[in-house]
C-alpha cells in the first residue's frame, strides 16, 4: 500500500488535522487520546501539528502509519512509551516510590529530599554544567522507534514540529521534508535540562515558548477545515500556588498556553468576519475547531509528574487521554465537517 493511499480518507471517514500540545510524560494523555481516534476509525488523520511530548507522539504516529496504517501506529505509541518507562527504570532516582504517591500535588515525590535537591540544582547549574556531554536517552529511544530517513522521504501525512530560535525568539516549523531526529528533540528541547540542539548552525529550545502547538501550518497546509486540539497543560487550574514548584510551574503552564490562545483568538475573529458577511468565504478559510482536555486530571497532577515516566503512571494518563477522546467522539463526532463544537471565546479567550 502506498504511502498516499495510506493517508486518504474513505468514504466513510472525516479528514482532520491534530494539533498535539506538550508537556513531558504527561504526553501520555496524548498517546490515549490518538490510540482512541485511531481505534475508533471514523477519522482520517491529514495533518499534525506538534511541539515537545506532542513532537515525539506525532513523529512515532506518522511513522506507524507509514509502516502499516492505524493499527501498526497504535502498536508504534505503544512500544515507544514502553520504552520510555523502561529506560526511566533504569535511570531514575524515585524508581523504588510507589507511582500512586508521585502523581498527586502534596504527595511524594514534590516533597521527596532527592526532588528538592535536584530541583535546587537546576536552579544553580544550567545543562552545559552538570551534563557537559550532553547526554539525552531521548535520543536512543526515538531511534529505536523511527526510522527517520523514511519518515523523510515518505511521510503519509503533513507533519509540523515547532521550535523556538535560541536567538532570534522566531518560531521555526519543521515540516515532513525537514523531519529527522534533531528536529524532535529541538521540538522538545527544555533548557533547564538540556542544551540547545543546533540545527544548520541554529540552536532551538522547546516550541512550547513560542507555539504549543502552532495551528497555522495546518490553517495554510491541509484541505481539512476541522482542527483537533489534544491539550495537556491546563488552561484553567483552581486556586492560587503558593508554593516555589507550584508557581514555576503555573507561570510555565499560562506561557506555554499563550501562543495557543493567541492564535485561537486570530481564528475567532477571522470566523467573526467571516459569519458577519464582512469577509469572502472564497477569500478565508472559516476554521473548525475542536478540542480534547482535562483540566481537572491534568490540575490534579503535582509539578514533579512531569518527569515521571513509570509505566503505571504513563498507562493512567492513557487511559485517561482515552476515557476524554471516546467521551469527545460520542458528542462531537456529527460536528466534524459542519461546526467547531467549542465556543472559543467562551473557553479561551
Amino acid at each position: 500500500m502506498s504511502a498516499k493511499s495510506k493517508s486518504s480518507p474513505s468514504a466513510a471517514q472525516k479528514s482532520v488535522a491534530l494539533a498535539l500540545q506538550g508537556g513531558g510524560a504527561h504526553g501520555a494523555f496524548a498517546w490515549g487520546v490518538l490510540d482512541r481516534l485511531l481505534e475508533d476509525g471514523r477519522l482520517a488523520v491529514e495533518g499534525v501539528s506538534a511541539t515537545s511530548a506532542g513532537a515525539m507522539n506525532a513523529a512515532v504516529l506518522a511513522y506507524g502509519l507509514l509502516e502499516g496504517g492505524p493499527e501498526r501506529a497504535r502498536l508504534a505509541l505503544h512500544d515507544f512509551w514502553r520504552d520510555i518507562a523502561s529506560v526511566a527504570e533504569m535511570s531514575s532516582p524515585f524508581r523504588l516510590l510507589p507511582w500512586e504517591k508521585l502523581m498527586h500535588k502534596g504527595f511524594g515525590l514534590d516533597h521527596s529530599p532527592m526532588y528538592l535537591m535536584t530541583d535546587m540544582m537546576l536552579r544553580v547549574l544550567s545543562p552545559y554544567q552538570f551534563n557537559p556531554l550532553n547526554l539525552n536517552p531521548l535520543r536512543d529511544v526515538l531511534g529505536r522507534h523511527v526510522d527517520f530517513e523514511a519518515l523523510n522521504k515518505h511521510c503519509p501525512i503533513q507533519l509540523y514540529l515547532c521550535a523556538t530560535n535560541v536567538e532570534t525568539g522566531k518560531v521555526r516549523i519543521f515540516s515532513r521534508e525537514d523531519i529527522c531526529i534533531k528536529a524532535v528533540l529541538a521540538s522538545a528541547c527544555l533548557p533547564f535540562l538540556f542544551q540547545a540542539v543546533e540545527i544548520d548552525g541554529e540552536h532551538f529550545w522547546d516550541g512550547g515558548y513560542v507555539g504549543n502547538p502552532a495551528i497555522f501550518p495546518l490553517i495554510y497546509n491541509c484541505g481539512t477545515r476541522d482542527v483537533v486540539i489534544v491539550h495537556i497543560n491546563p488552561i484553567e487550574r483552581k486556586g492560587v500556588p503558593t508554593t516555589a514548584a507550584e508557581i514555576l510551574n503555573r507561570i510555565n503552564e499560562v506561557s506555554f498556553n499563550s501562543s495557543l490562545i493567541r492564535e485561537l483568538r486570530a481564528i475567532a475573529f477571522v470566523t467573526t468576519l467571516i459569519q458577519d458577511g464582512k469577509m469572502d468565504r472564497a477569500d478565508m478559510k472559516e476554521m473548525l475547531i475542536h478540542s480534547i482536555r482535562s483540566d481537572e486530571t491534568m490540575g490534579e497532577l503535582g509539578v514533579s509528574s512531569k518527569l515521571n515516566a513509570d509505566w503505571g503512571f504513563l498507562c493512567f494518563l492513557r487511559d485517561k487521554g482515552r476515557a476524554e477522546a471516546d467521551a469527545w467522539l460520542g458528542r462531537h463526532y456529527e460536528s466534524i465537517g459542519l461546526r467547531s463544537s467549542i465556543d472559543i471565546h467562551k473557553e479561551f479567550l
